[in-house]
């Protein structure tokens, strides 16, 4: 849609995908019962800014389990995973998928009704007792009330104080592994560009721009028993 012009704001809504994808291409677990929705919206100050849509996108799904499961507790894995108890039930995947003008789709697959067996990782869902329209309208609302906050980058340095403090591993020991390099040390927060802070034990920091990372704080909860 967006090669052939649309600009959106616009929402696509699958019941069920037969090809999904999350990051780094891998498979997304598509069975219907769960949302699987994109969002497509225009940038008018080009891509630059475009990496930060992730930050943005996570504090919204926050918002919305906040809004629809008071009683559940989320927390925010850097970049954009939103966990509850430690397991995920939640994936955001933003891409730029056209210029003049810019146009960024926010892939979301939200798990309502049932989790994927046989992940590498826990999984969890909000609940098959939420119509899957009221998780889309929800997210809809906190999406576009974050994205007014961001304001393409002008209001950035808000959305990561907002992020920082839903964040999990924020003070405590992360392991960073960016392609063949493994860094340890502490996390300290992120970077004015969103990037996260490692501090090793020389006290000389680097910055992680993308990879896998593994917190302390989320090994320990997830050993917690349920």
């Amino acid at each position: 849609m967006a090669d052939l012009g649309e600009r959106g704001p616009l929402w696509l809504w699958a019941e069920e995908q037969t090809g999904g994808r999350g990051r780094l291409g891998r498979n997304w677990v598509s069975e219907p019962g769960n949302l699987y929705a994109t969002f497509l919206f225009p940038l008018t100050g080009g891509p630059e800014s475009a990496h930060q849509i992730s930050f943005v996108a996570a504090l919204a799904v926050h918002d919305m389990v906040g809004a629809l499961r008071p009683d559940l507790v989320a927390r925010i894995k850097w970049p954009n995973d939103v966990l509850i108890g430690g397991a995920k039930f939640c994936g955001v995947l933003p891409e730029v998928v056209g210029t003049a003008p810019t146009r960024v789709a926010i892939g979301c697959g939200v798990n309502v009704a049932h989790a994927p067996r046989g992940t590498p990782y826990p999984v969890t869902a909000l609940g098959d007792g939420l119509a899957l329209s009221a998780v889309l309208e929800e997210l809809d609302r906190a999406l576009s009330a974050r994205l007014s906050q961001w304001d393409e980058g002008k209001g950035f340095a808000f959305i990561r104080a907002e992020w920082s403090a839903r964040a999990l591993g924020i003070g405590g020991p992360v392991k960073a592994s960016v392609g063949p390099v493994q860094r340890t040390g502490i996390f300290v927060g992120l970077a004015a560009d969103g990037a996260l802070v490692l501090e090793e034990a020389d006290g000389s920091r680097c910055l992680v721009h993308s990879g896998d990372v593994i917190f302390a704080e989320l090994e320990k909860l997830r050993r917690v028993p349920s």
